[in-house]
């Protein structure tokens, strides 16, 4: 297995855990919080699959999925189209009402097929390209995508986790 097929393999697990996360769920039961500022299922989600968008696109060259592919428009959030849920308040990830589990996992599925499309592409000398000269060191590809990844994973996890805290 060469280095992008692996990460086109590791990117697919976040869609497959995301799908048993979400579907089926209404959107009062992706909205509802566990504690009082705990992040619902439909945050999590959102922000995960934003956070892969807006990071690959960014080193790709591309336009976010997001907006090229209309579901800034379709989700209608009161939040900024370049939001993805870095620094947001309880009450702004309270404002992030993911209108349906259907549309939600559309959006994860158009990233998913940007993510795999790019990821196919690259070579192993690829992943020391620097793309983020704010951070000593500078930040690689390679560990652009693994911090992605990462991020991906745990808000997954939670996502499925919060699930089985609902009984859903």
């Amino acid at each position: 297995m060469d280095t992008r097929d692996l990460l086109t393999y590791a990117y697919s697990q976040v869609g497959e855990t995301l799908h048993a996360a979400v579907e089926g769920l209404t959107p009062d039961q992706l909205a509802e919080r566990v504690g009082p500022d705990a992040n619902p299922i439909g945050w999590l989600a959102w922000h995960l699959v934003r956070v892969q968008d807006d990071h690959l696109a960014e080193v790709a060259g591309t336009e976010q999925v997001w907006t090229a592919q209309g579901f800034a428009g379709r989700f209608a959030l009161p939040v900024d189209d370049a939001a993805i849920g870095y620094g947001m308040s309880s009450e702004e990830v309270a404002s992030v009402r993911v209108p349906s589990a259907e549309l939600l996992l559309e959006y994860a599925d158009a990233v998913a097929a940007r993510s795999a499309e790019y990821l196919g592409g690259l070579s192993d000398d690829d992943l020391d390209r620097v793309v983020d000269e704010r951070w000593d060191p500078p930040v690689t590809l390679g560990v652009r995508l693994v911090s992605v990844l990462s991020d991906d994973l745990q808000h997954v996890g939670q996502a499925a986790y919060v699930r089985g805290l609902l009984g859903t």
